[in-house]
């Protein structure tokens, strides 16, 4: 079993660091979206767009992140990246309608998509201990960062919405100035990555059924994302806590408990009972009293933690496509999920007037997402297996893991 090792050059901290920052963008506006809501005079649902436009742009940009950085190298590209994060992010926090917001963060995603997927290849490139030691490194800056996301969301966000826009604003021009100090421009690929290269990896059995199951799950996972805090219904401060203890369970599941779930299990077993796990818990959130809701919404951050961890793995292992063209194509369909969760979960509340019936469809997706597991289960060992040799030999991987 991999461990980190905390002797790492000053790049590689200073890649993790600038990526806890970025993941950190992702669960930020949680504990402030009724706040956004009542400030900007929106619904529910105008205010989820604020996912759905990152989101979307983010799926879209893994076309084009292979593609750029293939051309300028990984350094060039996590600073233009940060670039699109502190720009978009302080014009976040200047909003005046939530079009305008929408709009902006739109602009922060291409920049998050441009930094995260080429994070982990940089991590890896620079890290010592080997590819699975930078790995989890890296999962431990994501995991930190999603659970610190909606603290900081919570303790600026109580004063003002803004006050998150700009911090994180601020903490991602902290981070580009890192990452221009410490890290050295890395090599560039033998072969230049076209836009096409994503989507033709698809082709592969083992890499599609990943990408169908993870598309699945991530429908359930940014559901929660997005749409409890408006269930909760609760302060800015008491919301930031209710998934700071989200965040800390997602960390120490992915980067703790699943590799030692895999080690006994097999990583297949694990990802569909976790899946089905995941499938009861939010049933139950949907079903349950206040107080029950609340430990659901924690509790399903151990559910999540260990599937991230999982579905990373499958990314790398499963195809003899080069790694980072390979995860382009994954993340290119699952981050579609993470786009119409936000948008539909609010919708289905109106259209069926219950607030339950969003999470019986997310237990739905939580479910064929792992028969999509068992279905194809001999594609996605097979393959894994065979290629587990040839990828443990590689010096580079690129993927946006969560």
């Amino acid at each position: 079993m991999s461990s980190i090792s905390l002797r790492q050059p000053t790049a590689v901290w200073a890649t993790a660091g600038a990526s806890v920052v970025a993941f950190m963008g992702i669960g930020l506006v949680d504990p402030i979206l009724p706040s956004i809501a009542g400030g900007l005079n929106a619904t529910a649902g105008q205010v989820s767009l604020l996912f759905t436009s990152y989101f979307l742009i983010t799926a879209v940009a893994m076309l084009v992140t292979g593609y750029v950085s293939s051309r300028i190298g990984g350094r060039r590209t996590l600073l233009l990246g940060l670039a699109f994060v502190v720009v978009f992010a302080g014009l976040a926090g200047t909003s005046g309608s939530v079009g305008e917001l929408v709009g902006y963060r739109a602009g922060w995603g291409l920049g998050n998509a441009l930094f995260v997927s080429t994070a982990l290849a940089v991590i890896v490139g620079a890290a010592a201990g080997g590819s699975a030691a930078a790995i989890l490194l890296y999962e431990s800056a994501l995991g930190l960062g999603m659970a610190c996301g909606p603290l900081l969301g919570a303790l600026l966000g109580d004063a003002s919405w803004r006050y998150p826009f700009f911090g994180t604003a601020l903490l991602m021009a902290v981070g580009f100035l890192c990452i221009a100090a410490f890290l050295k421009e890395q090599p560039k690929p033998a072969r230049r990555t076209s836009l096409t290269d994503p989507i033709r990896a698809l082709g592969h059995g083992g890499l599609a059924s990943a990408a169908a199951s993870a598309f699945f799950y991530n429908y359930t996972f940014f559901t929660v994302l997005a749409f409890t805090p408006f269930v909760l219904d609760m302060s800015p401060y008491r919301s930031g806590a209710v998934f700071f203890a989200w965040g800390v369970l997602l960390a120490v599941f992915s980067v703790v408990v699943a590799p030692r779930l895999q080690e006994r299990f097999g990583s297949l077993r694990v990802l569909g009972g976790s899946l089905v796990l995941l499938a009861v818990d939010v049933l139950v959130l949907g079903y349950g009293d206040h107080a029950t809701a609340v430990v659901c919404t924690v509790l399903s951050g151990a559910f999540i933690g260990v599937n991230n961890t999982v579905y990373t793995e499958l990314a790398l292992g499963v195809s003899d496509t080069p790694r980072p063209v390979a995860s382009a194509g994954y993340n290119f369909v699952r981050w579609f999920a993470a786009a119409a969760a936000p948008c539909f979960a609010p919708r289905i509340e109106e259209w069926t007037g219950s607030i339950r019936i969003p999470f019986v469809v997310v237990a739905v997706t939580a479910v064929a997402g792992a028969l999509v597991v068992v279905l194809r289960r001999k594609a996605l060992t097979h393959d894994a297996e065979e290629l587990e040799t040839k990828h443990a030999t590689e010096d580079s991987v690129a993927v946006f893991a969560n």
